[in-house]
């Protein structure tokens, strides 16, 4: 007899809208660009679907929230967040965010089910499976949680997302953004060999992403959110009264690229 599954975290829409205007603000206010290697591989997937990704930064949900608006906007989407942090942002609760309590059996259940309710809706689950923050240099160590899903669900589709956040040749950090190739765990997986295999599928795309990131060409990426461009200051107003006495197009970048066509 099949397993009856909790309901599916409900969603406000008017928050969800006014909590995406938020996070397109924050973006723009505070880094150069949101910028993105691999976008197609999202749309090769079919199913249930997870979206797993390295934990480096508070940014790292809104990361999500961006990119469920902008890559997937007709999907419902969902997350898992520890009790104790939920309960102090409640509203968080109205944007399918759903509490799990952490470091117990029962937690783990929770997790699981709710989980399989929300993939079994259609909904798209985003987990960030370290379960702490951790530097993207270090080696990964996933919780369990997902590894369990993985040969649990019946054509689950599991997509890694590596992120970093680095500074270039501009006053505002870079957010910089890999998708892999798309993965499913073969069936009879145990739950040690399904968490290992998602383990080294993001590290590669860690490692993808991060020589990208040291070859420091943004042309290497396609362009998903502009922010804030110039050197601001004193620097600013320098470009801006010499573009006024000569007539000439002002450059806000600090430093000047070619016209190109991201990849």
């Amino acid at each position: 007899m099949a397993r009856e599954l909790p309901a599916v975290p409900p969603i406000s829409a008017a928050i969800l809208r006014l909590f995406r205007r938020i996070v397109r603000g924050y973006f723009r206010r505070h880094f150069r660009a949101v910028l993105m290697q691999n976008r197609s591989y999202l749309s090769a997937t079919e199913g249930p679907l997870i979206i797993y990704a390295n934990h480096s930064s508070w940014w790292d949900p809104m990361v999500c929230i961006l990119l469920g608006e902008l890559l997937l906007p007709s999907h419902n989407h969902y997350a898992p967040m520890d009790a104790a942090a939920l309960a102090k942002y409640p509203i968080l609760k109205r944007l399918g965010i759903f509490p799990v309590e952490m470091q117990s059996p029962r937690g783990a259940a929770q997790f699981l089910r709710t989980s399989e309710a929300v993939l079994a809706s259609g909904g798209v689950l985003w987990i960030t499976p370290q379960g702490r923050f951790a530097d993207p240099r270090a080696a990964l160590e996933f919780k369990p949680g997902l590894g369990a899903l993985a040969t649990r669900v019946p054509g689950l589709q599991l997509q890694p997302l590596a992120i970093e956040y680095v500074f270039w040749d501009e006053r505002l950090p870079e957010t910089l953004l890999r998708f892999g190739n798309p993965l499913q765990v073969a069936d009879g997986a145990t739950l040690e060999q399904a968490t290992k295999q998602l383990e080294d599928s993001l590290a590669a795309t860690m490692e993808d992403l991060k020589a990208s990131a040291v070859a420091r060409d943004p042309r290497a990426f396609a362009t998903l959110l502009q922010g804030g461009r110039g050197t601001g200051g004193i620097y600013a107003l320098g470009r801006r009264l010499r573009a006024l006495f000569t007539r000439k197009p002002i450059e806000l970048d600090h430093t000047a690229r070619e016209d190109r066509s991201p990849r």
